[in-house]
């Protein structure tokens, strides 16, 4: 069925996220008590300030620093794929993602696709516009939809090809299809450090940059096509 798909309707991308504060010192009393709750049953003999680094995977306690997308402009004579970000202001990244989506992608056989998307970056991105009071556009709108009529793909889905029992990262599915990694400088259990100790944004945006590349590498080789080269790839 994916091979069905118009690579033009789809837009890939990833996001790249980060617990809300540096530290869990800078939260209120009461958003402390509620982090040390969340937290109980994962983090085992840590304490809850030692497993702060890795809040961002919440979103009720994290913030999107970057969102990268991808999409295909083909033609009978070439294909090429370009990718762009945003960045900055949380609130910024999510109005001008959703100015995206509703300018170019509105259109019902228009779909998103990202790797774990369905359980990670789309609710993610949806939680994250209504904490900060932003209406959803209708690709992430999802209240009263049936399953066909959700306009998502994700790559870790269409490979466990029905088998629930286990989680393929992005990292281990470009190695064996041998697509080259995107996990060359850091890997997001480190975005934290970087983005916080380092402050080197630049660094999180290539990465995330390169994941979304991945997922579309990924969905390219699900579909039995050729990986892209780097002459297919531009930055905008």
């Amino acid at each position: 069925m994916i091979n069905k798909l118009n690579l033009e309707d789809i837009l890939f991308l990833d996001i790249e996220t980060v617990p809300e504060t540096q530290h869990l010192s800078e939260l209120s009393d009461a958003k402390k008590e509620l982090w040390s709750l969340k937290s109980k049953y994962q983090r085992n003999e840590l304490s809850a300030e030692e497993f702060y680094n890795r809040a961002g995977i919440w979103a009720e306690f994290g913030l999107i620093v970057c969102i990268s997308v991808g999409y295909f402009k083909t033609s009978d004579e070439n294909r090429q794929f370009r990718t762009t970000s945003f960045y900055g202001e949380e609130i910024t990244i999510l109005q001008d993602f959703k100015t995206l989506l509703e300018t170019h992608y509105n259109h019902p056989k228009k779909l998103l696709c990202a790797h774990n998307g369905k359980e990670f970056d789309f609710p993610y991105i949806a939680r994250r516009m209504i904490i900060h009071n932003i209406s959803l556009p209708e690709k992430l709108n999802l209240f009263g939809k049936k399953p066909w009529e959700v306009p998502h793909l994700d790559t870790l889905e269409l490979w466990k090809f029905g088998d629930y029992k286990s989680y393929t990262s992005l990292k281990l599915l470009t190695n064996v299809l041998g697509i080259p990694s995107p996990k060359d400088d850091i890997d997001g259990s480190e975005v934290y450090r970087v983005y916080y100790e380092e402050n080197e944004v630049d660094r999180i945006i290539t990465y995330c940059e390169k994941d979304t590349i991945a997922v579309a590498q990924i969905f390219l080789r699900l579909r039995g096509e050729s990986i892209l080269t780097d002459d297919e790839i531009t930055h905008i």
